[in-house]
């Protein structure tokens, strides 16, 4: 299925009228056909079968498991060509990254296809920006607004997870990338502490003030305030409310809980806890 995988499975479970999403999904798709099927036809024929009674409850739930990991994956490649060109450029270690990234949690295919989906996006951007400077960050924007009311919490930040870590991929921690991965979390609805956390996370487990903004809270908060920061930030990162994303994604987010785990076995100890 390859591309068309990733794309027109996504279309069938949240196209709607006037999706920014969904027109993303198109541009990115092209002339890709496989084996002769038509974009319109899969999507509708997606569609169908979810509402027909044609499968029970367990073929059903899977199917809407497999639609919500396809936007999720598509969602991260849309924010990720935001992000990586927010300075004007395209850097090579961003890309090597993120093809790393993509080889380490959703195996090699993964690689040639999101790169694909990612080009065609930087060809899509390029274009909009030439013809008015800001239209692709407004349909980012438009697209961050459908995600959050499409995705749960705990998945929104599992991709603000993903995009932090992209964000420090080169070892450079540029501006105007994290004021692009600030705007995608409130797009997202999520907060500016949480980007703060993600963006510590790396450092947490030997940086005393990296692992106290990952909980969350000043140095000068009490030991109970401490513990109870942890315990929120341990429920709301739980692998398991990722779990219906695919074993891939639940792996990305069993390390970003053992990280978060860090933080706090670090702080704990420089309080004597």
């Amino acid at each position: 299925m390859g591309i068309f995988k990733w794309i027109a499975g996504f279309l069938g479970f949240i196209i709607s009228g006037g999706s920014p999403l969904a027109a993303l999904a198109g541009y990115a798709l092209g002339s890709l056909l496989e084996g002769g099927v038509d974009v319109q036809q899969s999507s509708g024929y997606w569609q169908n079968q979810q509402s027909s009674g044609g499968y029970d409850g367990y073929e059903r739930r899977q199917r809407v498991d497999i639609g919500q990991r396809n936007s999720f994956l598509f969602s991260l490649l849309v924010l990720a060509s935001y992000i990586i060109r927010a300075d004007g450029k395209v850097m090579h270690s961003e890309m090597e990254f993120l093809r790393s990234f993509l080889r380490a949690n959703f195996g090699e295919q993964a690689v040639v296809e999101g790169n694909e989906i990612v080009n065609r996006l930087f060809e899509k951007q390029k274009e909009m920006e030439n013809q008015r400077r800001g239209s692709y960050r407004d349909i980012v924007m438009q697209s961050c607004e459908q995600m959050a009311n499409n995705m749960t919490y705990e998945q929104r930040l599992q991709l603000l997870s993903f995009l932090a870590q992209l964000v420090k991929a080169d070892g450079i921690v540029d501006g105007s990338e994290v004021q692009a991965l600030r705007d995608v979390a409130m797009g997202l609805r999520l907060s500016a502490s949480e980007v703060d956390s993600m963006l510590s996370l790396k450092d947490s487990s030997t940086n005393l003030d990296a692992a106290y903004k990952v909980l969350g809270v000043s140095p000068d908060a009490t030991d109970d305030e401490v513990r109870k920061a942890y315990r929120a930030l341990a429920l709301k990162h739980h692998p398991d409310r990722v779990a219906t994303l695919g074993e891939d994604v639940k792996r990305a987010a069993e390390k970003k809980f053992q990280e978060i785990n860090a933080a706090k076995e670090l702080v704990f100890k420089a309080r004597g806890m």
